[in-house]
Protein backbone atom coordinates (compact mmCIF):
# COMPACT_ATOMS: atom_id res chain seq x y z
CA UNK A 1 0.00 0.00 0.00
CA UNK A 2 1.48 3.27 -1.32
CA UNK A 3 1.06 6.52 1.36
CA UNK A 4 1.71 10.14 0.76
CA UNK A 5 2.83 12.36 3.73
CA UNK A 6 3.83 15.70 3.87
CA UNK A 7 2.58 19.41 5.40
CA UNK A 8 1.38 21.79 3.24
CA UNK A 9 0.73 25.54 3.79
CA UNK A 10 -2.39 26.61 2.77
CA UNK A 11 -1.18 28.48 -0.50
CA UNK A 12 0.51 25.11 -1.58
CA UNK A 13 3.94 25.73 -0.31
CA UNK A 14 6.12 22.86 1.62
CA UNK A 15 9.36 24.10 1.16
CA UNK A 16 11.90 26.82 -0.09
CA UNK A 17 15.64 26.56 -0.88
CA UNK A 18 15.61 22.49 0.21
CA UNK A 19 14.20 22.82 3.83
CA UNK A 20 10.90 23.17 6.01
CA UNK A 21 9.52 26.46 6.17
CA UNK A 22 8.39 25.63 10.07
CA UNK A 23 8.94 23.84 12.92
CA UNK A 24 5.60 21.88 13.95
CA UNK A 25 6.56 19.67 17.16
CA UNK A 26 2.96 18.15 17.32
CA UNK A 27 3.92 17.55 13.45
CA UNK A 28 7.32 15.79 13.81
CA UNK A 29 6.15 13.80 16.25
CA UNK A 30 3.10 12.31 14.17
CA UNK A 31 5.48 11.94 11.61
CA UNK A 32 7.87 9.87 13.48
CA UNK A 33 5.06 7.72 15.26
CA UNK A 34 3.27 7.03 11.99
CA UNK A 35 6.38 5.97 9.49
CA UNK A 36 8.49 4.34 11.92
CA UNK A 37 8.86 0.28 11.33
CA UNK A 38 7.48 1.27 7.93
CA UNK A 39 9.70 1.86 4.83
CA UNK A 40 10.14 5.72 3.45
CA UNK A 41 10.96 6.67 -0.40
CA UNK A 42 12.27 10.34 -1.23
CA UNK A 43 14.02 12.11 -3.88
CA UNK A 44 17.40 12.37 -3.69
CA UNK A 45 16.93 16.49 -2.87
CA UNK A 46 14.35 15.38 0.25
CA UNK A 47 17.27 12.92 1.50
CA UNK A 48 20.39 16.01 1.00
CA UNK A 49 17.81 17.93 3.27
CA UNK A 50 17.29 15.19 5.89
CA UNK A 51 21.45 14.51 5.75
CA UNK A 52 21.02 11.14 7.39
CA UNK A 53 18.80 7.63 6.82
CA UNK A 54 15.60 8.22 9.45
CA UNK A 55 16.16 5.83 11.99
CA UNK A 56 13.75 2.62 12.86
CA UNK A 57 12.81 2.77 8.63
CA UNK A 58 13.76 1.57 5.34
CA UNK A 59 15.07 4.38 3.42
CA UNK A 60 14.80 4.22 -0.64
CA UNK A 61 15.92 7.08 -2.48
CA UNK A 62 14.96 7.78 -5.71
CA UNK A 63 18.01 9.30 -7.58
CA UNK A 64 18.78 9.59 -11.34
CA UNK A 65 22.45 10.92 -10.64
CA UNK A 66 23.59 9.30 -7.30
CA UNK A 67 24.72 5.55 -7.28
CA UNK A 68 24.97 4.86 -3.71
CA UNK A 69 24.18 6.47 -0.01
CA UNK A 70 25.07 4.64 3.32
CA UNK A 71 22.27 3.23 4.96
CA UNK A 72 19.72 3.47 2.15
CA UNK A 73 18.51 2.17 -1.10
CA UNK A 74 18.95 3.72 -4.42
CA UNK A 75 16.75 3.11 -7.57
CA UNK A 76 15.93 4.87 -10.48
CA UNK A 77 12.41 4.80 -10.23
CA UNK A 78 9.39 5.50 -8.18
CA UNK A 79 8.13 1.92 -9.75
CA UNK A 80 11.47 0.40 -8.59
CA UNK A 81 11.21 1.66 -5.26
CA UNK A 82 7.57 0.12 -4.56
CA UNK A 83 8.42 -3.19 -6.31
CA UNK A 84 10.73 -3.51 -3.50
CA UNK A 85 7.90 -4.46 -0.98
CA UNK A 86 5.21 -6.44 -0.86
CA UNK A 87 1.84 -4.96 -1.82
CA UNK A 88 0.49 -5.22 1.34
CA UNK A 89 3.34 -3.41 3.49
CA UNK A 90 2.33 -0.06 4.18
CA UNK A 91 5.14 1.93 2.55
CA UNK A 92 5.42 6.16 2.70
CA UNK A 93 6.52 8.55 0.12
CA UNK A 94 7.96 11.67 1.94
CA UNK A 95 9.31 13.89 -0.74
CA UNK A 96 9.69 15.88 -2.93
CA UNK A 97 7.63 17.41 -4.84
CA UNK A 98 8.17 15.64 -7.88
CA UNK A 99 7.99 12.29 -6.27
CA UNK A 100 4.59 13.50 -4.56
CA UNK A 101 3.49 14.05 -8.31
CA UNK A 102 4.38 10.61 -9.45
CA UNK A 103 3.17 8.64 -6.43
CA UNK A 104 -0.28 10.89 -6.30
CA UNK A 105 -1.89 8.65 -9.06
CA UNK A 106 -0.54 5.14 -7.24
CA UNK A 107 -1.41 6.36 -3.79
CA UNK A 108 -4.00 4.57 -1.75
CA UNK A 109 -3.53 6.39 1.26
CA UNK A 110 -3.28 10.42 1.79
CA UNK A 111 -1.60 12.17 5.59
CA UNK A 112 -1.85 15.54 5.04
CA UNK A 113 -1.56 18.09 7.29
CA UNK A 114 -2.28 21.55 6.37
CA UNK A 115 -0.51 24.04 7.86
CA UNK A 116 -3.40 27.12 8.30
CA UNK A 117 -0.84 30.28 7.47
CA UNK A 118 0.56 30.90 3.82
CA UNK A 119 4.27 30.85 3.32
CA UNK A 120 7.14 32.29 0.70
CA UNK A 121 8.53 29.31 -0.97
CA UNK A 122 9.91 27.67 -4.06
CA UNK A 123 8.42 24.07 -3.81
CA UNK A 124 4.80 23.50 -3.86
CA UNK A 125 2.63 20.63 -3.55
CA UNK A 126 0.88 19.08 -6.95
CA UNK A 127 -2.38 19.86 -7.71
CA UNK A 128 -4.18 16.98 -6.79
CA UNK A 129 -8.13 16.12 -7.23
CA UNK A 130 -9.92 16.06 -3.97
CA UNK A 131 -13.13 14.34 -5.30
CA UNK A 132 -10.75 11.00 -5.62
CA UNK A 133 -10.18 10.83 -2.46
CA UNK A 134 -12.45 10.22 0.73
CA UNK A 135 -11.66 11.88 4.27
CA UNK A 136 -11.60 8.91 6.45
CA UNK A 137 -10.19 10.95 10.13
CA UNK A 138 -9.34 14.45 10.69
CA UNK A 139 -7.96 16.41 13.49
CA UNK A 140 -7.24 19.89 14.23
CA UNK A 141 -5.46 22.55 16.75
CA UNK A 142 -5.65 26.58 17.48
CA UNK A 143 -1.67 26.32 17.64
CA UNK A 144 0.73 23.81 18.37
CA UNK A 145 3.14 23.97 21.68
CA UNK A 146 5.89 26.73 20.00
CA UNK A 147 3.68 26.99 16.44
CA UNK A 148 1.35 30.04 16.75
CA UNK A 149 -1.08 29.39 13.46
CA UNK A 150 -3.53 26.68 13.07
CA UNK A 151 -2.95 23.18 11.58
CA UNK A 152 -4.35 20.29 10.87
CA UNK A 153 -3.50 16.60 10.68
CA UNK A 154 -5.99 14.98 7.77
CA UNK A 155 -6.00 11.29 6.73
CA UNK A 156 -7.43 10.22 3.20
CA UNK A 157 -8.32 6.90 1.82
CA UNK A 158 -8.26 6.80 -2.29
CA UNK A 159 -12.23 6.43 -3.26
CA UNK A 160 -13.20 2.86 -4.98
Amino acid sequence: MVSIIVAVADNGVIGDKNALLWHISEDMRFFRRTTSGHPVIMGRKTYDSLGRPLPNRTNVVISRTVKDIEGCTVVGSLEEAIALFPAEEEIFVIGGAQIYALALERADRFYLTRVHHCYEGDTSFPEWDQDEWQLISKESFKQGEKFPYPFSFELYQRKA
